[in-house]
């Protein structure tokens, strides 16, 4: 391959991207599908209260756990053969999800599903990287791979609804099955296989210290997240802590290790992940208190609620789509973080919001925070695969997309302490409440809500006020440190990679001869 000539990519590869983006559009919608279903599937299946936990949490937990590992295996195996044999388990995974006879067996189907899952999101993007050499087309081959996932977080309450309201429960988990026959079809045919030849063999320790460190570290977060701060989540992400130190310094000793730390010596890759993590730390949080905000401070119905989450998607939408055509002539260091700043000031207006009025501030203000943290999830993740050499693009993949579930997983719990905590402090409860409802009513908005809903007239008026109050003061304050939180990734995106030119002003992202592609 001659370095003095820029490969572009043709029908084919474009061709092929639209088989790419498939299983990233269906892995978005199973993510949001499941919560219409849960009302029918319990009355079904009758779940326990954990089982049903563990029907909703353990397809993400086995998705974050496994995502370094099964980056790495495509490495060393063939990416587009990891991406086959992963669809093939998640067409089967969907069929024993849905005709699953009990909670116990669709349990173990979602299990299965997030292993499975595990594969899709780093072989598709790293096979991206293979296939669109030009950095001006890969940018917009990864925009149009990210417009596909948030295509899917918009089209999976609208899919699910409709299969609900005309079939079972079991249905919305089909729609993985002629999507990955789709794809078992035409992969073959337009996706080229790629694998490092130098790479050795697996390690499993080190497969087994990254797994348990990964599941240990979020599900102490999301515990942290759903019920405050306690000694046992607290302990157990500690422990995933120490596993993951354990992990680190096993892989300075290994000669063919399973996550390459030389990565982290590329300034771009660094200061990419590190931005990302931060502004990924903002949008799961943020999203969830303005969503309580709306429906039990404001006072919208779930319909209404979901509605006005429309605006921010197709925010989103716009962004990832017009941030490839700013990034060919403008440095991503200027794209990333005026977008950034953008993205912070839609945080700040937030914290407008009052205990009366302030729906226009909030979904104007996610509108522009979203928008403007656009160019950030196109050009990072793109910087992430493009400083990678080709045979670790799988490894860096997988990072990209850890790094966003630690960072969904660990803003989640930051700001609902910190609102947990806000929210305590500044609640004032109306004098003569019955002592049980007051205990109730002290702890969350919702059990606040709940409260209000056992009493009657001007106590239950009361009650909502005083909590909308303390809960809008919390949604306050955690827009005004997120908004600070998002300052600083746009900070780092200034000072650290200001150095790396538009897109179009870029070297191709070559194949070495010794790692070149293997034979189709």
């Amino acid at each position: 391959m001659n370095a003095n000539v820029i490969i572009k990519a043709g029908r084919r590869e474009w061709t092929g991207l639209a088989v790419l983006v498939l299983p990233t559009l269906l892995l978005s919608i199973d993510m949001s599908v499941l919560h219409l279903a849960v009302p029918m599937l319990s009355a079904d299946l009758r779940p326990s209260a954990t089982q049903l936990l563990w029907i909703n949490d353990i397809y993400g937990f086995l998705v974050a756990g496994f995502l370094i590992t099964m980056g790495t295996l495509g490495d060393r195996i063939g990416r587009r053969r990891l991406l086959l044999i992963g669809g093939a388990a998640f067409g089967l995974a969907s069929l024993l999800a849905a005709y699953a006879p009990s909670a116990e067996s669709l349990i173990a189907a979602r299990a299965l599903l997030g292993i499975a899952g595990a594969t899709l999101m780093p072989s598709t993007l790293s096979l991206i990287s293979n296939m669109f050499h030009d950095p001006g087309q890969r940018t917009v081959a990864i925009s149009l791979w990210m417009t596909g996932f948030t295509g899917g977080m918009v089209l999976g309450p609208v899919v699910g609804g409709v299969l609900l309201e005309n079939f079972w429960w079991g249905s919305v988990f089909l729609l993985g099955v002629p999507v990955m026959a789709v794809l078992l079809v035409a992969g073959p045919m337009l996706l080229p296989e790629y694998r490092n030849p130098g790479a050795g063999r697996l390690d499993v320790t080190s497969v087994l210290l990254s797994l348990t460190a990964i599941l240990a570290m979020i599900y102490g977060l999301k515990e942290i997240a759903a019920y405050g701060l306690a000694l046992p989540p607290v302990l157990t992400v500690l422990a995933g802590l120490a596993l993951g130190v354990a992990f680190v310094r096993r892989q300075r000793g290994l000669a063919d290790p399973l996550l390459d730390l030389s990565l982290f010596a590329e300034r771009k890759f660094s200061a990419s992940l590190g931005t990302l993590m931060l502004t990924i730390l903002v949008g799961p949080g943020i999203g969830l208190l303005s969503a309580q905000y709306l429906q039990l401070v404001l006072g919208l119905s779930p319909l209404e609620a979901g509605l006005w989450s429309l605006p921010p998607a197709v925010a989103v939408t716009v962004g990832l789509v017009v941030s490839p055509l700013l990034a060919r002539r403008l440095r991503p260091a200027v794209v990333i973080g005026v977008g950034l700043l953008a993205g912070a000031a839609g945080v700040a207006l937030i914290a407008q919001a009052s205990p009366t009025s302030g729906l226009a501030a909030v979904v104007v203000g996610q509108v522009v925070f979203f928008l403007g943290a656009s160019p950030l999830m196109v050009l990072g993740t793109d910087l992430i695969v493009g400083s990678a050499p080709p045979e670790r693009s799988g490894s860096a993949s997988s990072l990209s997309e850890t790094v966003q579930e630690f960072g969904g997983a660990f803003g989640l719990a930051l700001f609902g302490s910190i609102a947990t905590a806000v929210y305590r402090a500044r609640l004032t409860l109306p004098e003569g409440l019955p002592a049980e409802e007051a205990a109730i009513a002290g702890d969350t908005l919702g059990g606040a809500a709940a409260a209000a809903g056992r009493l009657q007239g001007p106590a239950a008026d009361a009650l909502l006020d005083a909590a909308g109050s303390a809960f809008t003061s919390a949604l306050q304050t955690a827009a005004m440190i997120s908004a600070g939180i998002v300052v600083l990734a746009a900070g780092v995106a200034f000072v650290f990679l200001r150095q790396v030119p538009p897109t179009a002003d870029q070297p191709p992202h070559l194949e070495p001869a010794p790692a070149a592609p293997v034979p189709s």
